[in-house]
């Protein structure tokens, strides 16, 4: 199976920037693409970002132009770079590694962003 761990949430004012950093370990072989996902309280996990291997990459619309997804050159790791963060940032990000009989997710970062 593949382990994700996931670094760099927390606490940032409005118009803030916070990094995040996301590691595979284990079968990273069998993944095709990763993401970052959100749930914030009451709503339902949508999708933030995934970037494949073949470095496809999509964005929800909310995000766009503010938010960056990348991928470590070893593939392994994925970032998500959020910069002029709002209040509605506010969740539970969740690392995703998706693949061949794989779907495995990180234990989540909560970022909060205040007014």
């Amino acid at each position: 199976q593949v382990q994700l761990v996931e670094s760099g949430g927390g606490l940032v004012q409005a118009g803030g920037s916070l990094r995040l950093s996301c590691t595979a370990s284990g079968v990273i072989f069998r993944i095709n693409a990763m993401g970052w996902y959100r749930q914030a309280p009451g709503k339902q996990r949508e999708l933030v970002a995934s970037i494949t291997n073949g470095g496809s990459i999509r964005y929800e619309d909310s995000v766009k132009g503010r938010f960056t997804i990348s991928r470590g050159n070893a593939k392994n790791t994925v970032y998500l770079q959020m910069n002029n963060l709002t209040p509605e940032d506010t969740a539970v990000y969740y690392c995703n590694a998706g693949g061949f009989a794989l779907d495995a997710w990180g234990q989540g970062l909560l970022v909060t962003v205040s007014s």
